[in-house]
């Protein structure tokens, strides 16, 4: 999952995994714009990041709450998917 600060779209994708991932596939996160500085508005609509929300950092931390993987380059998402589908080196079955 690819998103960017501003809103709340991942934080609630965060939590409908939470719920219905009921096969415990693996999902690995990137969220653009951690280097955003604070109080500019970024991205195509201007991302807004008001009360404690929608910033890098607290949809990081909600992410990882819920057991997704983030990781901080969308270049380094498929050695993240690759490291969880193999748990660590031992292979596991994943019905797809």
């Amino acid at each position: 999952m690819i998103g960017e600060i501003g809103g709340e779209a991942e934080e609630q994708a965060a939590e409908w995994l939470s719920r219905n991932n009921h096969r415990n596939l693996p999902i690995v996160s990137f969220i653009a714009g951690q280097t955003a500085p604070p109080g500019r508005r970024m991205g195509h609509a201007g991302a807004i990041i008001s009360g404690g929300k929608g910033d890098a950092k607290s949809k990081i931390a909600c992410l990882e709450s819920h057991g997704i993987r983030v990781v901080n380059n969308p270049s380094k998402m498929g050695i993240a998917m690759h490291e969880l589908i193999t748990n660590n080196g031992e292979s596991i079955t994943m019905d797809l």
